[in-house]
């Protein structure tokens, strides 16, 4: 069945980048976003939700009523609603409006339209900067080559810790605040990443010796997940430059002698 101009003409402005008219439908878009996050950080703060509680609560409702609508527009004028729906876009633009919903029978539930701000992540669409797709997919690969190393790491530091908490459990116990194996386990991560709350410490000479090495290891080790991605990232990087991209797309692994490119047809 042939669509109406006017579905046509919404879906131009409202999925288009080209046009004018579609170009300031995508700024509009941006700024309300922009400016809904920036309500809800207000509203999560003691001083302006005491002050301004019906104001920041009205001015919400009236970006969610502005949001439905746009996503009820959506699925009406773009030929594939249900694609839509399912496609990454569809549903952070679902997930950002249905908390308002849920909020007038579950509280605090509007705090979870934070996840408004990943619809910024259009703007890679509105200023063209999907060009630099080919360096996230490079950074991508390398940490998913990456993936065993990190978990054979990840492993032996699980065992580390284990074997550090129950060893200060031993020679601190509860008097100190080591009330159990697994709360001295909490210990170990927070000191061998070396984040240190200081929430627990030991106090005999003993455990600040095993507290010391802990230290000591954890400084020795903190660089081994950067390195075993720098190494992949090196290796991605010099396939990569063997590879003749395309300036259009940014994809890469066409043939030295290709013309055009095999993902858009761009001329390479």
């Amino acid at each position: 069945m042939k669509r109406s101009t006017f579905k046509n003409k919404l879906n131009e402005i409202i999925f288009g980048t080209e046009t004018a008219a579609g170009k300031r439908f995508d700024v509009f878009l941006l700024v309300a976003i922009l400016s809904s996050v920036v309500v809800i950080l207000l509203d999560s703060t003691n001083t302006f939700h005491d002050r301004y509680d019906s104001t920041l609560y009205a001015i919400e409702w009236g970006f969610t009523l502005l949001f439905t609508i746009e996503y009820i527009t959506r699925l009406y004028c773009t030929p594939h609603p249900v694609r839509y729906a399912r496609s990454f876009y569809g549903i952070v633009d679902f997930l950002s409006i249905i908390p308002s919903y849920i909020a007038l029978f579950l509280a605090g539930a509007q705090y979870f339209l934070i996840i408004r701000i990943l619809r910024l992540l259009r703007l890679f669409r509105v200023l063209k900067l999907f060009r630099y797709s080919s360096e996230a997919s490079l950074l991508t690969r390398s940490v998913w080559n990456s993936r065993r190393k990190i978990l054979v790491f990840l492993f032996v530091m699980l065992v580390f810790t284990t074997m550090f908490g129950a060893l200060m459990y031993i020679v601190e116990g509860p008097h100190n605040g080591f009330t159990s194996i697994p709360q001295s386990i909490y210990w170990a991560i927070v000191t061998i990443t070396t984040v240190g709350y200081g929430d627990i410490s030991p106090h005999s000479p003993l455990g600040k010796m095993l507290a010391s090495m802990a230290m000591i290891l954890g400084y020795s080790v903190i660089a081994v997940p950067t390195g075993i991605i720098t190494a992949e990232l090196a290796n991605e990087l010099r396939i990569e430059r063997t590879k003749k991209h395309c300036e259009h797309c940014g994809r890469a692994g066409h043939e030295h002698d290709a013309l055009h490119c095999k993902y858009c047809g761009a001329g390479i």
